[in-house]
């Protein structure tokens, strides 16, 4: 899988980068943790460079999350609860998930967009109770931009560093990406298999 990801990589430059990371929002198996390192990585050996991988992982990422953010926007919350309770298996997405995250908006205000942005777990869903409260879209993308930047940068900077020492460390890096999504795609399938929604308290709001 992790050639994968550097075929698509060498092949396409940032624009690779930048689909993976799109992608990554959409489609939970391939994720960020993954992506910026290995592209951080590949710029430290010379194949682009550190400010395009940075670049290209920002917008692609927040081109995934737009989607969610006019899903909260125009479906409202009871028809959202609905769809994670029918199709949340494929996403991974529990009708409790949409609760967790709208939690987190109403605590924390438009400041949720931001921090959720570094929260694994509520990285994507946190854009869905931003639609919800109508969040001016400007607002929306200017926070999610600062939160996004900084997660790409810490992971793309890590893979840079690591990749200063690339021939010390090229006989693993597969292996252990390897290991990494086989993990965690193994890790969704048993999402998939086991997968239970509990119906979420909702309070009405449409």
């Amino acid at each position: 899988m992790d050639q994968f990801v550097k075929s698509l990589m060498e092949d396409f430059g940032a624009f690779g980068i930048a689909l993976l990371m799109f992608l990554e929002n959409i489609f939970p198996p391939i994720p960020s943790e993954i992506i910026m390192p290995l592209a951080g990585y590949q710029a430290a050996t010379g194949q682009m460079s550190i400010v395009s991988v940075l670049v290209a992982g920002t917008i692609g990422s927040l081109l995934g999350i737009i989607p969610w953010y006019f899903l909260g926007y125009f479906f409202g919350k009871q028809r959202i609860m609905a769809l994670a309770a029918r199709w949340g298996r494929w996403m991974t997405m529990t009708p409790k998930d949409v609760d967790t995250a709208d939690g987190w908006f109403r605590r924390h205000g438009y400041w949720a967009v931001f921090l959720g942005r570094l929260v694994p777990t509520v990285r994507t869903l946190i854009s869905v109770p931003a639609g919800l409260a109508r969040m001016p879209f400007a607002l929306f993308l200017a926070f999610s931009a600062i939160g996004t930047a900084i997660w790409t940068a810490g992971l793309a900077l890590a893979g840079y560093l690591l990749g200063q020492n690339y021939e010390l460390i090229d006989a693993y890096v597969g292996p252990v990406s390897n290991a990494v999504i086989i993990g965690i795609v193994a890790l969704y399938i048993y999402r998939v298999v086991t997968f239970k929604p509990a119906p979420a308290r909702d309070d009405g709001r449409a």
